[in-house]
């Protein structure tokens, strides 16, 4: 009977496309409630700090924080180790099939925050926002592509997984290099002894999580403290989870991919969703959408993005450097490209930490992010739906 009666959730949470809507749901339900009579409740809660540990060691954040900062640490956590494991046995871990991607996803990552700074040139406060376009929401973009079923080759969406996982690579190098606050060097090297014990752990074969986990939790805090944002953290430990190929049946990676993943897609994602989407429609015009913030964002996403990818892989299967992805043509390869401009949730976070002292342009950001995503979704799906149709006709 319990059977028959989740077989339908089951069926759903197996489904590609699953996550992404899922999130789409999230960032509905975020613009209603931010544009309601609840709006105010909605901002409260975000903004109410709670506190775990005891009166001498404790931490305070705010709700927004604790999904920002914390289980934001756990996404990055889960995307590092599948960045791991492609790169040791997966699509990026032989040359010419890593090439393609990685070339596409440098064209998408460099034309978009070359369009930002163009458009925000003259408002030197902006700037800060060039990443913003940058990087592609994994499950997003394979969830509308994955609605299109079996019209798109597994090519393809081998070739968009790979990107989008190099784009959210790009995001971390950023995110550590260029948002980092002022440094405190003491946490610093405290960082940095704790991420050595851990490579030292892999290195003596440990291949039980508590202690990467137990380590793990000082990592956080030392990153927290030392001026990197925390999310680092989650990277760093990450790397250090061991994974042969060899022993793949035992692999301590693979394990707490599959058993995160579920969580990581449809509870945390949607979370920061739910929390982050929310902006305020309330006498938004034509105006505010040509602000520079927003339109840099836009142009970016939809634009730049598209371009950029295409352009660049183009170029580097011209000049034999990669090959075209198998039963594939440029006009499928084109619509694709659009696709990578769903920025979503590594865009709103990165917007989050660029604008951090300046919250007046985060209404922008936000604004910028939706359309220029939900824009990209809806041309990209439509042109490889006609493309595929007139095929199949044929």
């Amino acid at each position: 009977m319990i059977r028959y009666i989740t077989a339908p959730f089951r069926w759903f949470f197996k489904l590609e496309a699953a996550s992404g809507l899922v999130l789409l749901i999230a960032a509905t339900i975020a613009l209603i409630l931010s544009n309601s009579d609840l709006s105010g409740h909605y901002f409260g809660i975000l903004k109410t700090h709670i506190s775990i540990g005891t009166q001498n060691f404790a931490l305070d954040l705010s709700v927004l924080h604790w999904i920002n900062d914390v289980l934001m640490c756990v996404f990055f956590f889960v995307v590092t180790l599948e960045i791991k494991r492609e790169f040791i046995h997966g699509e990026l871990s032989k040359p010419k099939q890593a090439s393609l991607p990685i070339i596409g996803a440098i064209g998408g990552m460099a034309v978009p925050a070359l369009i930002y700074v163009i458009i925000n040139f003259e408002t030197g406060n902006t700037l800060k926002g060039w990443a913003i376009p940058s990087a592609t929401d994994i499950a997003f973009s394979i969830g509308v592509l994955s609605l299109l079923g079996k019209r798109v080759p597994v090519s393809l969406k081998v070739f968009l997984l790979a990107l989008a996982i190099i784009d959210d690579l790009g995001a971390i190098i950023i995110i550590a290099f260029f948002y980092s606050t002022e440094l405190q060097y003491v946490y610093l090297i405290l960082m940095m002894g704790s991420f050595l014990t851990l490579l030292i752990i892999n290195k003596s074969g440990v291949k039980k999580f508590l202690p990467y986990l137990l380590i793990g939790l000082f990592l956080w805090d030392f990153t927290h403290e030392s001026g990197i944002h925390s999310t680092i953290s989650g990277v760093l430990l990450a790397l250090t989870i061991p994974h042969r190929v060899h022993e793949k049946d035992f692999s301590l990676l693979l394990k707490l991919e599959h058993f995160l993943s579920p969580y990581v897609a449809f509870g945390i994602m949607p979370l920061f969703a739910l929390a982050n989407a929310g902006v305020s429609l309330d006498g938004l015009s034509m105006n505010s959408l040509l602000a520079p913030v927003p339109l840099g964002i836009l142009c970016g996403l939809f634009f730049g993005k598209q371009i950029g990818v295409f352009l660049f892989s183009y170029l580097s299967i011209k000049f034999k450097f990669a090959e075209m992805p198998s039963n594939s043509n440029w006009l499928k390869f084109y619509g694709v490209g659009i696709l990578t401009g769903i920025g979503f949730t590594m865009s709103l976070f990165v917007g989050n930490l660029a604008f951090a002292e300046n919250n007046q342009y985060m209404d922008g950001v936000k604004i910028g992010v939706l359309s220029g995503s939900m824009l990209s979704a809806f041309i990209g799906y439509l042109l490889l739906l006609l493309v595929t149709a007139n095929k199949k006709k044929k």
